[in-house]
């Protein structure tokens, strides 16, 4: 799983104020998008705007299904994994890579123009990327 490192043996880290902010601003941005979450790799929940989800249960099944997303991506040669996109009768879940210690969930209606949240969670996923890895780094000595 290169694409993705994981956070095992680190203390949980608290979530970085401005991904709430871009969680908050993306679905601004994107009509008909219902949802947004950040979750680190361990499959814990960074930040979430998304009302009326669990977003405990939401990052621990995006973090599952991951798992075989990040093998077939690997066994199938196509270098890291950037997103994946998952459509049901109500409506879009997408995962997009937001560095190598996080990932930005999206949720979304049916009549949702798929094109425009690809776009604008590209964006805001690495947005998401610098805060949490920013967040990440030690402070430095003077």
């Amino acid at each position: 799983m290169r694409a993705l490192k994981q956070l095992s043996g680190r203390s949980r880290r608290t979530a970085n104020p401005g991904v709430l902010d871009e969680l908050r601003l993306l679905r601004a941005r994107v009509p008909h998008l219902t949802g947004a979450v950040a979750i680190g790799v361990d499959g814990a929940p960074l930040a979430q705007d998304a009302p009326g989800v669990e977003a405990e249960t939401l990052a621990a099944l995006t973090a599952a299904v991951l798992v075989g997303a990040l093998r077939l991506v690997d066994n199938a040669d196509r270098g890291r994994f950037r997103e994946l996109l998952v459509r049901g009768e109500r409506g879009y879940v997408a995962a997009y890579a937001a560095g190598p210690a996080a990932v930005l969930v999206v949720l979304a209606e049916p009549h949702a123009n798929v094109g425009r949240i690809h776009l604008e969670a590209r964006r805001a996923g690495a947005r998401i990327a610098d805060l949490v890895d920013g967040a990440a780094e030690p402070p430095k000595d003077a």
